[in-house]
């Protein structure tokens, strides 16, 4: 069995006894990937499972010091790994990141296991996998987020799963905010800060001739089809307004001139330059869809 180091991305070097990993395919995806991941030369689909009676044999003697039972151990569970990367694929991140990341969580899975409780161990370990391929995910993202807020979000979520045993609900962004003594918003803005971003071309339905992507159901209230066609109805408007009228369309709202002023410049009392205002854009109000 070759024994290699696998370099994490994050700068930290994991010792990961038992595994020399090559891919054969940076790229992965559903339900190819038990096909394209090899480990050793080793089709990942002829990797071996393990008993329940073997698992425990060998997690007893890694336990104990044993580390040929430890590397049998972890050899044994990379399908369970590998099953759990299968989650988060889609994320711009490259497979062998990902499964290291994994192989990583799997490790402290064996050293934080319970041997004297009743559960499974695959029970246990797959949350540890998942959130140390989340943990990695969230923390060397292409978008920083400060390790404050990162902390906040953790806390306010083990809050939440807490809070949910105990009230027997879920619980809501206030209820949380209480139990931490933080400002609602505080908390709010720390969850969307480690929310997973996602693409605006993110399919959310697929046809047989197209998908719809998230950019497709996006509405730009801004630059909207009503707003330009408010722009050429009042561009229409407004030439149909005389000359006097126009001006001081354009000295008030262009211009950002009060009536007096408008009335100096145009040499009509205040007055008329009010009147002549509402009645231009009562105009208006005939060509715009307010």
């Amino acid at each position: 069995m070759v024994i290699e180091s696998c370099q994490i991305p994050y700068r930290c070097v994991y010792p990961l006894s038992a595994l020399a990993i090559i891919l054969s395919e940076q790229s992965f995806g559903g339900e190819e990937l038990n096909h394209k991941v090899m480990i050793c030369g080793i089709d990942t689909s002829s990797l071996p499972v393990l008993k329940q009676g073997e698992m425990r044999t060998l997690l007893q003697r890694a336990k104990a010091g044993d580390n040929e039972a430890r590397e049998r151990f972890i050899f044994g569970n990379l399908r369970l790994v590998l099953s759990v990367v299968q989650r988060f694929s889609g994320r711009g991140e490259q497979a062998d990141d990902l499964f290291q990341v994994g192989c990583i969580g799997l490790m402290k899975a064996i050293s934080g296991f319970d041997l004297s409780l009743d559960v499974r161990f695959s029970t246990y370990a797959v949350p540890m996998i998942a959130g140390e391929i989340r943990r990695h995910l969230r923390d060397y993202s292409a978008v920083r987020v400060s390790r404050s807020i990162r902390d906040l979000a953790y806390q306010a979520m083990q809050a939440k799963n807490k809070l949910a045993e105990s009230l027997d609900h879920e619980p809501t962004i206030a209820e949380i905010a209480q139990e931490l003594s933080r400002p609602e918003a505080d908390v709010i803005f720390a969850l969307d800060a480690i929310s997973d971003p996602v693409s605006l071309y993110e399919p959310v339905y697929h046809s047989e001739d197209d998908a719809v992507c998230i950019l497709d159901q996006i509405k730009d209230d801004k630059d909207g089809e009503s707003q330009w066609l408010n722009s050429i109805a009042l561009e229409e408007g407004i030439s149909h307004l005389n000359e006097r009228e126009q001006k001081i369309l354009k000295m008030r709202y262009f211009g950002c001139r009060t009536q007096m002023e408008v009335s100096k410049e145009i040499g009509i009392s205040q007055a008329q330059v009010s009147r002549l205002e509402k009645s231009a854009l009562k105009q208006l109000e005939k060509y715009v869809t307010l």
